[in-house]
C-alpha cells in the first residue's frame, strides 16, 4: 500500500511541476522585459546578442516581449555606420527591438577621433550605457549579457 501512495505522490508533484512551468511557451501572455548588453567588440558575441532577441521573439510572440539592446564601450560599434551587421541591426530595429547608444562612449570616441560615430538608422542614443541598464533593471528587465 506504501509504494501505491508513494507512486501516486510522485506522479502528484511531477504534475505540478509541469504545470508550474507551463508559460514558458509561446501561449503565454505575460509581458516579459528583457535587456541584452553589448560592450565588446567581438563579432560572434555581438551576433550572439542579437539571436538571443530575435530567439525571445520567436518563444514569446512580438506582443509579448520588449527588448532593448543597450550597447557601450567597445559593443558601440554594432550600432555604427562601420558595424559588420548593419543591415540587421536597421531590421531587427524595425520589429521592436529597441537599440541604445552611450552617448559617453560616443563622446570619448570624439575626443579621441574628432568626429562622433555614426548611429544606424532606428537606433537611440542614452546619456550612459550601464545607467540605462541599471534603470531597465529597476523596472523589471531581466539582465542579459552574452
Amino acid at each position: 500500500m506504501s509504494r501505491i501512495i508513494r507512486d501516486a505522490s510522485l506522479v502528484f508533484l511531477m504534475s505540478l511541476f509541469i504545470l508550474g512551468n507551463t508559460n514558458v511557451y509561446a501561449g503565454d501572455k505575460t509581458l516579459h522585459k528583457v535587456v541584452i548588453q553589448v560592450s565588446t567588440d567581438d563579432p560572434r558575441t555581438q551576433k550572439i546578442a542579437l539571436n538571443n532577441a530575435v530567439n525571445l521573439q520567436k518563444l514569446y510572440g512580438m506582443d509579448n516581449v520588449k527588448i532593448e539592446i543597450v550597447a557601450y564601450g567597445p559593443g558601440l560599434g554594432l550600432l555604427t555606420k562601420k558595424s559588420k551587421q548593419p543591415d540587421r541591426v536597421k531590421s531587427l530595429a524595425m520589429q521592436e527591438i529597441t537599440f541604445s547608444a552611450c552617448q559617453n562612449t560616443m563622446n570619448k570616441v570624439k575626443r579621441k577621433t574628432g568626429k562622433l560615430p555614426v548611429l544606424l538608422e532606428g537606433v537611440k542614443t542614452v546619456n550612459a550605457g550601464v545607467a540605462r541598464i541599471i534603470e531597465l533593471q529597476e523596472h523589471g528587465y531581466a539582465y542579459i549579457r552574452p
